[in-house]
């Protein structure tokens, strides 16, 4: 048991910690990176961290949920850390970075598979306004070589692809989490932009011109929920997560960490895909040696 527990909020983040003889385990969320979007509390074995809807001030913009986490029910496992699309949850150990559940091999990491070719980049790179939604690519002119250098914050990134879009061949990203959504925009309430208010990834979601109704663009769209949180109407707004893309990994944890952010069916096809490339590798190595 820890000697002394502490928990400390302001306007922009939230700390807890528990501090040992030897040992001082802290979660920081970064509340302005946090887009409230309930992957956390769903991936959270121990529900230590729930969602709070904030209320809506009639003639303003719809605000994203807000964050808690419940020091009696952490254990700074570091999955919230792991599964957080925008890394807005960090879990410390004696001040460094730690993944208990990596570490222990019975969790995966997810994989940020964002990769900058600074061979294709050129002068003009330095024009296009807002490269990525959430400022995380810094486009340089090195003053010495000419060259275009090209800084990616991977940390950070809930690989949306705006800058494959908008920075054509130079830019390559793959979706760490995809799924499906549709608006119903039958059961929208006449003028309500809640979801479009707190989604954090400029384009993913829009204003149809024809009937002022909101409507998603799955090109960009990150598949972290923010929307269907806010969304006052449950039937308007259908959300699943269909693939999270992460290392290799035979775990229940994940497996139940899996069925709640995804589905059972979901679950069950990944599974069987794990399974079919088992089989595989089974018979690969017996021909193998066979041959040999």
């Amino acid at each position: 048991m820890p000697l002394r527990t502490l928990k400390e909020e302001t306007a922009d983040s939230l700390v807890l910690q528990w501090v040992l003889h030897v040992q001082n385990y802290k979660l920081a969320l970064d509340k302005n990176r946090c887009a409230g979007c309930q992957i956390c509390s769903l991936a959270c074995p121990k529900e230590a961290i729930t969602l709070q809807e904030q209320p809506r001030t009639k003639g303003q913009k719809a605000r994203k949920a807000k964050i808690d986490v419940d020091l009696s029910k952490c254990n700074f496992c570091g999955i919230c850390d792991i599964t957080c699309p925008y890394g807005a949850i960090k879990i410390s150990m004696n001040g460094k970075h730690a993944l208990p559940v990596v570490e222990k091999e019975s969790f995966p990491e997810l994989i940020r598979d964002i990769r900058a070719d600074e061979s294709k980049a050129d002068p003009d790179c330095l024009k296009v306004q807002d490269p990525c939604p959430l400022g995380l690519i810094n486009i340089t002119s090195d003053a010495a070589s000419g060259k275009v250098r090209v800084k990616v914050d991977k940390e950070h990134c809930p690989c949306c692809t705006v800058c494959e879009v908008k920075l054509p061949d130079m830019m390559h990203v793959r979706k760490m989490l995809s799924g499906k959504i549709n608006i119903r925009t039958e059961k929208c309430p006449d003028g309500c932009k809640d979801c479009l208010d707190v989604c954090p990834i400029t384009g993913a979601l829009y204003v149809s011109e024809s009937d002022r109704k909101v409507r998603p663009n799955e090109s960009f769209c990150v598949y972290c929920g923010a929307c269907k949180v806010v969304c006052p109407v449950d039937e308007a707004l259908e959300f699943k997560r269909t693939h999270i893309n992460h290392t290799p990994i035979h775990s229940g944890a994940w497996n139940k960490t899996l069925e709640r952010l995804t589905s059972p069916v979901e679950m069950t096809k990944e599974l069987k895909t794990r399974g079919s490339a088992k089989a595989r590798e089974s018979v690969r190595k017996r021909v193998g040696l066979k041959v040999a």
